[in-house]
């Protein structure tokens, strides 16, 4: 459902992007992954439209999305999170989400009707739903649900999740990882999850990308990017056992 080729993005000389390719099939959970500065945001970045491609092509259910504004691409169904949550601390909860809600797959709905997507995005995600909620009383953890939960009452397709588990503790990066598949199970959401926790993006993805120096290196399911020699190199390092036992948990 989302087709991408040959993207490239370069900022004046510097090419953060380079001719990377890949394909989203409908319903799976994709892992972007790669060392720091290997071009997975500025992919995201592309893709969600806060920059136009360079070069290449993104195409959404057939149609070429490249380049258009973010609120026209988030309103074909496809919606980002990004790694740092930046509510509008003014606006209660529902009212965060709700907002939203406005910019998503429909061209217009009345306040009631963003208002019941809200909710229903945030029961799903585990936050109040009460009017009287606040931003202000969220910590790390309820800051990336109500992230999680904006992205949501858009009622996107495709759902981008740009490092949801930074700065979440084991239980709670558990807890996030448990959100997404229910995610992709229950709402039927397409994901891909850029995310530097290995051992627990591993758990959930269906298949990875490796980039690194904003190129593809590798692609495949979590076994084979966990053995993958290359990947090894450039990202897991010393890491690398714990991930392929973690591969293995998931296989058993």
């Amino acid at each position: 459902m989302l087709s991408v080729n040959r993207l490239t993005k370069r900022f004046g000389g510097f090419t953060a992007v380079n001719e990377v390719t890949f394909e989203l099939a409908r319903g799976e959970i994709l892992g972007l992954i790669g060392p720091n500065g290997s071009g997975k945001s500025t992919t995201f970045n592309v893709i969600a439209g806060l920059y136009a491609p360079s070069a290449g092509s993104v195409s959404f259910d057939g149609a070429e999305i490249g380049g258009l504004p973010p609120n026209e691409i988030c309103r074909r169904g496809v919606a980002r999170t990004f790694q740092i949550p930046r509510p509008f601390r003014k606006l209660s909860i529902l009212e965060n989400a709700a907002l939203a809600a406005f910019y998503g797959a429909s061209d217009r709905i009345s306040r009631a009707e963003a208002e019941k997507r809200a909710v229903d995005a945030l029961r799903l995600i585990g936050l109040p739903t009460e009017a009287t909620a606040r931003v202000d009383g969220l910590g790390a953890a309820g800051l990336k649900k109500l992230e999680m939960a904006r992205a949501l009452a858009t009622q996107p397709k495709v759902l981008l999740a740009d490092e949801s588990l930074g700065g979440l503790d084991e239980a709670e990066m558990n807890q996030a990882a448990d959100m997404l598949r229910r995610i992709r199970d229950e709402r039927g959401i397409t994901i891909i999850w850029v995310e530097h926790i290995m051992g627990v993006l591993m758990r959930v993805i269906d298949r990875c990308i490796v980039l690194d120096h904003g190129e593809v290196i590798a692609q495949g399911k979590p076994s084979e990017i966990a053995h993958d020699r290359k990947v090894i190199e450039v990202y897991l390092g010393t890491d690398a056992d714990a991930v392929q036992q973690q591969v293995k948990a998931r296989a058993s």
